[in-house]
Parts: C-alpha cells; structure tokens; sequence
C-alpha cells in the first residue's frame, strides 16, 4: 500500500471514531419520574405474574 491509502485509511477511521464519540456525548437521557418508574415497575411485576400463572396452567 502506498502512502496516500495510508492516509485515507487512517482518514475514515478517525471520522468514524469522531462521529460515535459526538453521538455519545449528544446523546440525551430521559429522565423517568419516580411515580412513572414505580408504575412501570408495578405493571412489569403484573404481567411476570400472568406469565407465571399461564405457565402453570399450561404445565398441568
């Protein structure tokens, strides 16, 4: 390889890398309110309790 591919190896290797680092740095975590977070949470228990007694059900 010559020294012009060289460069443009190590060119698309350095924007790829630069353009990751700024989505990782732009990117924006939603904060979750606690009253949403229990309610989610509330509503997961629910639905692995369904699961579970469907399960049961199915195992007889």
């Amino acid at each position: 390889m010559n020294l012009f591919l060289w460069i443009f190896v190590a060119l698309i290797a350095i924007t790829m890398v630069g353009s990751l680092y700024m989505l990782l740095k732009t990117a924006n975590k939603m904060p979750i309110d606690p009253e949403k977070m229990k309610l989610i949470k509330a509503r997961q228990a629910e639905l692995e309790a369904q699961e579970a007694r469907e399960k049961n059900r199915e195992g007889r």
